[in-house]
């Protein structure tokens, strides 16, 4: 017998998602259930799936599926989507802490804004190359809670992001999981420009929190910028990220943005 329960639809940056109280454990078979919802013509149509689940590390637990029923472990605008979901329909103060598969996450709600404290920073690697179509792709790389490739160019809105993004994805280097790949043009010292092509979503999206911030933080180890930096994502939001610096360890990385309700339903499986 199918059960039928609220969802929402909702936004930040334009990566689109859809967000389940599951501390009732409606969702139950969460890749099957991904797969179907986010489906463009027969679904809701998202990105990915957002569920609140029991926690007993924090406040509550945040899990993340992709459009391709994977799971991940941390998504920057998700992040700001769920801190207002938790805030606005689910009775959580303005300030809270959540579980994430990549560690706690401390959110900060006022109106449509939420600010999050993102996970450390690991796995650094400044300057590299990579060997992409015989030639070699010079290329930094941060995880900020999932691994970004990040790509630093002068022409990006020339760039084929779907097929340059897939083929840095799914290099050899990055196996077995892969990479999310990103692209980033410096506008001035204290903002960059930002296209990425999201790993489980398997194409360009509208924005991602985490590759934003990893862009930021590269940008500036590499002596581009200086935090505070304003990042504009293809969506048309600019994303605040601020953190500091002691060398190369990287602490106090603080995402800001908007996210936002899209619509209510009900949905049955």
């Amino acid at each position: 017998m199918a059960s039928t329960f609220n969802f929402f639809k909702m936004q930040a940056s334009g990566n689109d998602f859809v967000v389940v109280d599951n501390r009732k454990k409606a969702v139950k078979k969460s890749s099957e259930f991904t797969r179907k919802v986010c489906a463009l013509h027969t679904g809701v149509g998202a990105d990915g799936v957002l569920l609140v689940e029991k926690s007993r590390k924090a406040d509550f637990k945040m899990r993340i599926i992709n459009a391709d029923g994977s799971e991940a472990e941390a998504c920057g605008n998700g992040f700001r989507c769920i801190g207002l979901f938790a805030h606005a329909q689910l009775g959580f103060p303005a300030s809270f802490t959540f579980e994430t598969l990549a560690g706690l996450v401390k959110a900060s709600v006022k109106g449509k804004r939420v600010r999050v404290r993102m996970v450390k920073p690991k796995d650094l690697r400044e300057r590299g190359h990579l060997n992409i179509g015989g030639r070699k792709l010079p290329y930094s790389f941060l995880n900020t809670g999932v691994p970004h490739a990040v790509v630093f160019t002068q022409g990006l809105d020339g760039i084929d992001v779907n097929a340059l993004g897939r083929a840095i994805r799914e290099h050899q280097d990055f196996k077995p999981r892969g990479t999310n790949a990103n692209f980033v043009e410096i506008k001035n010292s204290r903002e960059i420009r930002v296209r990425t092509y999201e790993r489980g979503v398997e194409q360009e999206t509208q924005a991602c929190g985490t590759g934003s911030t990893a862009s930021a933080i590269l940008s500036a180890l590499r002596g581009h910028t200086k935090p505070p930096i304003k990042v504009h994502t293809r969506g048309g939001e600019i994303l605040n990220i601020d953190f500091k610096i002691n060398g190369q360890d990287i602490t106090d990385v603080d995402l800001e943005g908007e996210a936002h309700f899209v619509f209510e339903g009900k949905i049955s499986v």
